[in-house]
């Protein structure tokens, strides 16, 4: 059982900045990954980043730097540290984990229950 809770969204002006949080808890496989997504109004899903428990971090390229992913592996935590926010940053933002299970390989997707980040202009 794995639970995700996320904080940290809020109302801002464009240029501003917020921190998003995301505790784990549960049973956490020390082979994760742990992300960000978000889905705006009529849009799918779409990736934010990825960090690994390593540390190597993966972005897209719609966030243009302006975002920093990291993780406190003691805590079972992530963080998005977005800056110069935008309008069309506007979305639902969710925290995502993925275990993978090494004696066979497969991975599972576990998911928090949003936190609404909205950009004014």
């Amino acid at each position: 059982q794995v639970q995700l809770v996320e904080s940290g969204g809020g109302l801002v002006q464009a240029g501003g900045s917020l921190r998003l949080s995301c505790a784990a808890s549960g049973t956490i496989y020390s082979s994760n990954t742990m992300g960000w997504y978000r889905q705006a109004p009529g849009k799918e899903r779409e990736l934010v980043a990825t960090i690994s428990r390593a540390g190597p971090t993966n972005y897209a390229d719609s966030v243009g730097g302006r975002f920093t992913i990291s993780r406190d592996n003691a805590k079972n935590t992530a963080f998005l540290q977005m800056n110069s926010l935008k309008p069309e940053d506007t979305a639902v933002y969710f925290c995502n984990l993925r275990t993978r299970r090494l004696f066979n390989g497969r991975e599972y997707d576990y998911w928090g229950q949003g936190t609404q980040v909205t950009v004014s202009s």
